[in-house]
């Protein structure tokens, strides 16, 4: 994971999985979050934020228009 990247992203994922009624995993990547600046550890971030790219993708397929290609590429780009 990046964490620069993901520094960056974090709050637009939380809002979009807000957006997108999946408030729980927002919930909880904003949790894994804030433990991570506090820990170093990567390993909530990073499954947290993997359902979201899944999430998002199928939020896609559904309605290409409600998650934006540049908000799923940014994220797969920090978790890479």
């Amino acid at each position: 994971m990046k964490a620069e990247k993901m520094e960056k992203l974090v709050a637009e994922v939380i809002e979009k999985l807000g957006k997108l009624k999946h408030a729980d995993l927002a919930a909880d990547l904003s949790w894994c979050w804030v433990s991570f600046q506090n820990d170093q550890n990567p390993v909530g971030v990073i499954e947290k934020a993997s359902q979201a790219l899944a999430a998002f993708k199928g939020a896609r397929e559904k309605n290409a228009k409600s998650v934006s290609k540049k908000l799923v590429e940014d994220l797969e780009k920090a978790l890479a």
